[in-house]
């Protein structure tokens, strides 16, 4: 068995695409994946299945949802190592008193090479800082992530991707939550 997690982009937010947590359990259990858990209520679910394919397993739950829940809902499946890069890459983590609570990560749908950080041209967002590490786009803001126009929306427009952000605090939880 492989345990995949599937970050849903933008479920239960202002009351939008509302899915309850219990319900996307019994949706994911019914198509025959095992050990469903879940992570708040802003769409963090881990699986169990024998399918390698993290590009497989989030076609089949966008699939479902969009059946079961009529939700259009972007999906992307990260491994373990993904979020252990996170806290291995991280500039942000190696600056002396750094603020958690205003770093997040977005994790894209491709991998990314580093110059594509020229594309999101965030010297306009200033003193917001973000840097480029595969799949990851790290963010810091200088204020925090509801007073800035440096959003996943302007990520995937600019890189043209699909991309769901956490911060810092559901990131460090969830690669608690793998290796439980």
């Amino acid at each position: 068995m492989i345990t995949h997690l599937a970050l849903l982009r933008g479920i239960n937010v202002s009351g939008h695409n509302m899915i309850k947590m219990e319900a996307l359990k019994t949706m994911l259990e019914n198509i025959g994946f095992q050990n469903v858990r879940t992570y708040l209520q802003s769409g963090n679910v881990f699986v169990d299945t024998e399918e390698e394919s993290a590009s497989k397993v989030g076609f089949m739950i966008k699939q479902e949802i969009f059946k079961v829940f009529g939700h259009e809902v972007p999906v992307i499946v990260i491994t373990k190592e993904d979020l252990e890069l996170c806290f291995k890459n991280n500039p942000y983590l190696n600056e002396k008193e750094v603020d958690t609570k205003k770093l997040y990560v977005a994790f894209v749908s491709i991998p990314l090479k580093k110059e594509s950080i020229h594309d999101l041209k965030i010297s306009q967002f200033k003193p917001d800082e973000a840097a480029i590490d595969g799949n990851r786009v790290f963010i810091k803001y200088a204020v925090g992530a509801g007073k800035t126009r440096f959003d996943q929306k302007y990520i995937e427009k600019k890189l043209n991707v699909t991309a769901t952000t956490r911060n810092w605090n559901t990131v460090t939880n969830l690669l608690k939550m793998y290796e439980e």
